[in-house]
């Protein structure tokens, strides 16, 4: 029974043994603050990458081209792999069963953007309607490019909210016409991107109007595009991998390129780059609570060996008190009181003390690989009842040993 007469007698038992109790509780303790901390900081790593991904569709398709490296069929090295629309026009009837959403890309670095008296040199690129989801460009004001502005070859522009600030101060900007390059474009849009002013610092306008004012023909830049997600996350990236190495085979053969050129047709799959990241994520944690777990365990040690003294040094009282007809079982709930006591002060206030530091620490932390760390107060506090039930088995064994004793040998200790 725990009465108040008992916990005083736990207390005086640990006084007595205060430098031992105390160095044993900072061991629990301290295993408990440094897994809090190193599972609040994993999640903080998922939380930045996570947010990295974001920024992009997780399961997007990236093609660009460059020059060959190496001779193939006749053809010297040094060849520009010049993407079509006819390219890609072929890859999204071939997979559109398995394509969610679709763009090719005209781009045009350091084009001149101008409106009334202000101006400056911005990224314009040309782009399919779907381009909005798979950059997740959100829109703020207005509209982003749709199917009837591409199909007409329409000259109007959305704008990212870096440049609206730059060029329209606080005016609204749509339906206003910008110059670009000399050429008047309708404001449609104002768009917001996750990935920051960087991002924020250029303007769509259709693909078809781009290739059209700029002279560019049935020429692309590059292509992306998003795969359809299944519910099996390891089926998904074995389909991303599979229309990638596709696509690049594809357009390898179209333009004569060698099978092994790596430089030529490249193909980047974020889903597959994903899975290697999570992968590396969860690496991180099972290290972090292997270090949290093997300091909680000499803890937990600490906690044994401090109650194997303490049985020592209370052998004559444990003689008195079987004699007087103590039941073994007393005996073993009289130690592991005390075994519990340590634990579960101990492992509290180290709880309290790493969560009450990454609720202070965390907002202050400014990283693009780590955001908020915290961690879930349900799985901490259920590693702290892990410790108790922990330190009781601990101090079973010099429980055990005390009600062992026979009452005439411990009456002889001296």
């Amino acid at each position: 029974m725990f009465d108040i007469e008992r916990w005083q007698e736990i207390f005086e038992t640990l006084r007595k043994n205060k430098l031992r109790t105390f160095l044993t509780g900072l061991s629990v303790a301290s295993g408990i603050f440094i897994l809090v901390i190193l599972l609040g900081f994993s999640k903080g790593i998922e939380n930045g990458v996570t947010s990295q991904f974001q920024q992009d569709a997780t399961n997007m398709i990236t093609v660009w081209t460059g020059r060959t490296t190496k001779e193939y069929k006749g053809l010297n090295p040094g060849r520009y792999v010049q993407l079509k629309n006819d390219n890609f026009d072929m890859i999204s009837q071939k997979y559109e069963d398995y394509i969610e959403y679709e763009t090719s890309l005209y781009s045009i670095w350091g084009g001149t953007i101008s409106y009334k008296g202000e101006s400056g040199n911005y990224r314009i690129r040309g782009v399919m309607p779907d381009h909005q989801f798979i950059e997740n460009a959100d829109i703020s004001v207005g509209r982003f490019v749709n199917q009837s502005d591409y199909n007409e070859n329409k000259k109007v522009a959305v704008i990212g909210n870096k440049l609206k600030t730059d060029l329209f101060k606080d005016e609204d900007p749509i339906d206003k016409n910008i110059s670009v390059f000399g050429m008047n474009f309708k404001v449609i849009g104002v768009f917001y991107d996750p990935g920051g002013e960087r991002e924020e610092n250029q303007a769509y306008i259709p693909i078809s109007t781009a290739q059209k004012v700029f002279n560019a023909g049935d020429n692309i830049r590059n292509m992306l595009f998003t795969v359809k997600m299944s519910d099996n996350f390891d089926e998904a990236v074995a389909l991303s991998q599979s229309i990638s190495k596709g696509i690049e085979d594809q357009i390898k053969q179209i333009h004569t390129v060698a099978p092994d050129d790596t430089s030529a047709v490249r193909v980047y799959n974020t889903l597959e780059e994903a899975k290697k990241i999570y992968s590396l994520i969860d690496t991180i944690k099972a290290v972090f609570w292997f270090v949290g777990i093997g300091t909680i365990i000499a803890g937990i040690v600490g906690v044994g060996n401090i109650m194997l003294i303490i049985v020592k040094e209370r052998t004559k009282e444990i003689g008195i008190r079987k004699a007087l007809g103590a039941l073994p079982m007393s005996i073993v709930g009289m130690i592991l009181q005390e075994a519990v006591f340590v634990t579960m002060f101990a492992g509290l206030f180290g709880l309290i003390f790493g969560l009450g530091l990454l609720e202070l620490v965390g907002p202050q932390v400014q990283s693009d690989f780590i955001k908020y760390p915290q961690v879930d107060f349900n799985i901490a506090l259920t590693t702290v009842f892990l410790l108790v039930f922990a330190g009781a088995v601990a101090g079973f064994i010099p429980a055990y040993r005390a009600a062992k004793i026979k009452p005439i040998i411990a009456l002889r200790d001296e």
